[in-house]
C-alpha cells in the first residue's frame, strides 16, 4: 500500500489493523558518468516498494532529498544541511504519529544520512515516547553483503558502486547510461569539503566500477533486499 496513491479513508482503515509504515530516504547526489543523481532514493523507494507489498505494510513518500554536501561541486547535487535533514526526519514522524503511527521503518540509500537519522530518532524519542523507529540500511544484510562480494569483489567501492547503479537499471532499463571509465577510481581517502572531494575522486566515484553492473544483478539484488528487510519489518513491529 503505497500512501501518495491511497485515499485518507483508507489510510484510516489501514491504521485499524497496524500502526506500522515503512519510510523510504535517499539522496539526490551525482553517482559517478554512469550512475543515475537519483540513484539513492530510487533504490529506496523500489525497495521499500517491494517490502510493502510482500508484508501488506503501508509505504510513505520518499524523503528524495538527504545530506550530500560533499557532493555539491557535481552539478545536479542537491542538499539538505544536517539540521535540516533532522527537523524534516522529525516532522515526519510527528505527523505521521498524529494520525496513528507508532513503528516506523526507514529503508535508507544514503550513508550520508545514517548519523543525522539516528540523531532525529533521540529527539524523537524525547518528545514521542511511545513512538519507534528503525534504521534499514538496504545494503548492509548479510545476505546482500554476500551477494555483492561475490558479484563484485574490490570493484564495489564505496560510492557509485555496481550494485546501487544495478538496482537502478532493474527498475529503469530505459535510463542506462553508457560512459568510458577513462581513469581507476581511487580509494575512499577521506571526505572533506565538495571543492576537495572532486579534486580527490574527478569522476565521482570511489573505488567502483559500475560497468560491470547488469539488469539481471539489479533483480537479483533488489530480491535479496526485499526478502532480508520483510523479515526485519515484521520482527520490527512486533517488538514489545
Amino acid at each position: 500500500m503505497q500512501l501518495h496513491l491511497s485515499t485518507w479513508q483508507e489510510v484510516e482503515a489501514y491504521l485499524q489493523t497496524s500502526q506500522g509504515a515503512i519510510v523510504p530516504i535517499g539522496s539526490t547526489e551525482q553517482h559517478g558518468p554512469t550512475g543515475l543523481i537519483g540513484t539513492d532514493f530510487i533504490c529506496a523507494e523500489v525497495i521499500a516498494k517491494g517490502v510493502g507489498d510482500k508484508t501488506g505494510a503501508l509505504v510513505t513518500s520518499t524523503i528524495t532529498v538527504g545530506m550530500a554536501e560533499h557532493h555539491t561541486a557535481f552539478p545536479g547535487t542537491i542538499s539538505l544541511q544536517p539540521a535540516t535533514l533532522m527537523l524534516v526526519i522529525q516532522d515526519y514522524v510527528r505527523s505521521l504519529a498524529k494520525h496513528g503511527f507508532q513503528r516506523l521503518f526507514f529503508i535508507n540509500g544514503h550513508g550520508g544520512n545514517i548519523a543525522i537519522l539516528r540523531s532525529a530518532f533521540s529527539a524523537v524519542y524525547r518528545e514521542l515516547p511511545q513512538v519507534r523507529c528503525r534504521l534499514a540500511n538496504w545494503w548492509m544484510g548479510s545476505a546482500m553483503y554476500k551477494a555483492v562480494h561475490e558479484l563484485y569483489g574490490d570493484k564495489e567501492g564505496s560510492h557509485a558502486t555496481p550494485s546501487e547503479v544495478a538496482v537502478t537499471m532493474y527498475v529503469y532499463p530505459e535510463a542506462i547510461k553508457k560512459a568510458p571509465l577513462t581513469t581507476p577510481a581511487p580509494k575512499d581517502s577521506g571526505i572533506y569539503s565538495p571543492e576537495d572531494f572532486r579534486q580527490r575522486y574527478p569522476d565521482g566515484r570511489i573505488g567502483s566500477d559500475p560497468t560491470l553492473a547488469t539488469v539481471e544483478h539489479g533483480q537479483k539484488l533488489w530480491q535479496l533486499a526485499v526478502e532480508e528487510l520483510s523479515k526485519q519489518y515484521l520482527d520490527f513491529i512486533q517488538e514489545e
